[in-house]
């Protein structure tokens, strides 16, 4: 459509040899543009898509190593998975700094969320990682009834590995 409106404003210019009658020029329908998507405040850019694990360490710990069979102390905290907002963090969900009690579990005993079983993997005590996690490593279809996770969610944890026994 602008190639025409270009062509047609062209031959206006454009002196004619012979004197013809004009026709009428058709109507020009203006541009359809879609409105942009809706963004959330304090975001700039998309994070990452929670297709896999994402393990970003934000702390190195130097202390004893996370390994598999080791009981693993963690204090963590919760959020849904947003890879526009702030950090990225969605509403918060769960967290065990207000109970001061860090979460222990023997790591790769299927006793947490898969995510945090291969995630945790590694990390030494001391240390901090984020871990955005995919929904078939947390919850899938079916999370816990009154925890505020939708089904098919893709999480984000922020963990810190109190010590390792």
């Amino acid at each position: 459509m602008l190639c025409a409106l270009a062509a047609s404003v062209a031959q206006a210019q454009t002196p004619a040899a012979e004197a013809a009658p004009a026709a009428p020029a058709a109507p020009v329908a203006p541009a359809v543009v879609p409105p942009p998507p809706p963004m959330v405040v304090g975001s700039a850019t998309p994070g990452p898509a929670a297709e896999q694990l994402i393990v970003t360490d934000t702390k190195v710990g130097t202390g004893k190593e996370a390994t598999t069979g080791a009981t693993v102390y963690m204090h963590y905290t919760g959020w849904l998975y947003r890879p526009l907002a702030k950090h990225m963090h969605g509403k918060q969900f769960d967290s065990s700094i207000p109970r001061g009690e860090p979460l222990d579990f023997v790591l790769g005993a299927g006793r947490v969320i898969k995510g945090w079983d291969q995630g945790i993997q590694g990390m030494k005590v001391g240390g901090k990682r984020t871990l955005i996690i995919p929904s078939e490593l947390a919850y899938g279809s079916r999370p816990s009834p009154g925890s505020g996770i939708p089904p098919n969610s893709a999480l984000i944890f922020d963990v810190e590995l109190m010590d390792v026994k």
